[in-house]
């Protein structure tokens, strides 16, 4: 009888339910409402399904990032800046850069709205953050989950890579529901039915050049911007090139697919409650919503601006879309226009802005490296 019960002891004693705190219920409570806004809202369930899941899984047993933990794995491949870069060539291979080449002023409104990541920037320094951390967080404002790891991998900042890269996840999910009321409130009924002229037919040629060139350009003057940068630019070569059909499947699909499983239930796995509840965390959600708020706010002032010069011929709705967030943010130009006027289309306009925004996160990731002398 003894025995028994000593086994039965033993055996409760290695459930969970004995080691949960009251931390790791609120953490497994998060993650059933990504689960819900994932799997019944549809907000981006391909990145919140793993992150949710990763989310669940350490705050039932912790050991699963320990050394030796499956999940431990995984976010070394984060911290050695792998799955992002592999991200970005997946990207890459899926997006067209038509849009941004027919229309390079489209530069201009991805780069505009990265300025919220340097108002995040100096906001952090100002909450209390080291100017490293601060950098890290500062990148949440462009809606790019995966040069948010990077940078934090970079820097030494993997303490506070969970908070960041759910927060930029989130806000990345959440971009329907955090840019329309911006968009609205700082652009008239009138500015929203504005119609752009059809963009020119981009050659063959031009598509091909433009991975290259940019790659020369770009790396030439930031050379830490080669991971994210080279191989975004990889991944379109594949895809513009017509040579490599079976690579350009392959990193926009199965490669990606992969990765996206193990940046997402790695990065989740951060979360633990001991990690993930603290004051550090608020600050960070509530730095990155304000990042994203001004990027977003940013790029239709600089939109606006651009109707002005052009007596009318840009919609100020298509500079939201300069957050990185591909192709979400560029939708969510598309639907606020089409709410105006149902016959406007503006979802290749604003795929310019959108894809210079993805150069533009990437350069001012790489610009921090370079400030803080980080290879």
């Amino acid at each position: 009888m003894e025995y028994i019960t000593s086994t039965l002891g033993n055996l409760l004693q290695q459930t969970a339910f004995l080691n949960l705190t009251g931390g790791n219920l609120i953490m497994i409570g998060v993650a059933c409402v990504f689960l819900y806004l994932a799997i019944k809202k549809g907000f981006e369930p391909l990145l919140l399904v793993p992150i949710a899941f990763g989310m669940l899984l350490v705050n039932i047993y912790p050991d699963i990032m320990e050394e030796g933990g499956l999940l431990h794995y995984f976010f070394l491949l984060d911290e050695w800046s792998i799955l992002p870069s592999l991200i970005f060539m997946g990207v890459g291979a899926m997006t067209d850069f038509g849009p941004l080449i027919a229309n390079p002023k489209s530069f201009l409104l991805g780069a505009a709205a990265q300025f919220g990541i340097y108002t995040a920037y100096f906001m952090a320094i100002f909450m209390g953050f080291n100017d490293k951390a601060a950098a890290a967080i500062s990148i949440i404002g462009g809606a790019d989950g995966p040069t948010s790891i990077f940078l934090a991998g970079k820097l030494g900042q993997t303490g506070l890579m969970g908070p960041i890269a759910v927060a930029a996840y989130s806000y990345m999910a959440l971009v329907p529901i955090i840019q329309p009321p911006i968009m609205k409130l700082l652009t008239t009924e009138k500015e929203r039915r504005i119609k752009m002229e059809q963009l020119r037919p981009v050659s063959k040629l031009e598509k091909i050049l433009f991975p290259i060139i940019v790659t020369i350009v770009v790396c030439m003057i930031l050379p830490t911007t080669a991971p994210l940068v080279g191989m975004l630019m990889l991944g379109n070569l594949f895809k513009e090139s017509g040579v490599v059909g079976q690579l350009a499947e392959t990193a926009s699909n199965a490669l990606m697919y992969i990765v996206v499983i193990l940046l997402g239930t790695s990065v989740g796995a951060t979360t633990s409650a001991e990690a993930f509840l603290n004051w550090d965390t608020i600050k960070i959600v509530i730095l990155g919503l304000i990042a994203f708020a001004v990027g977003t706010a940013a790029g239709v002032l600089f939109g606006k601006l651009m109707c002005k010069l052009t007596g009318g011929k840009v919609n100020p709705l298509i500079g939201s879309a300069g957050v990185s967030a591909v192709p979400m943010a560029a939708r969510v130009s598309q639907k606020v226009g089409a709410e105006a006027d149902p016959t406007n289309f503006l979802l290749m306009h604003a795929m310019g802005p959108n894809v210079a925004g993805v150069i533009g996160t990437a350069v001012a990731a790489g610009t921090f490296m370079a400030i803080f002398g980080v290879k």
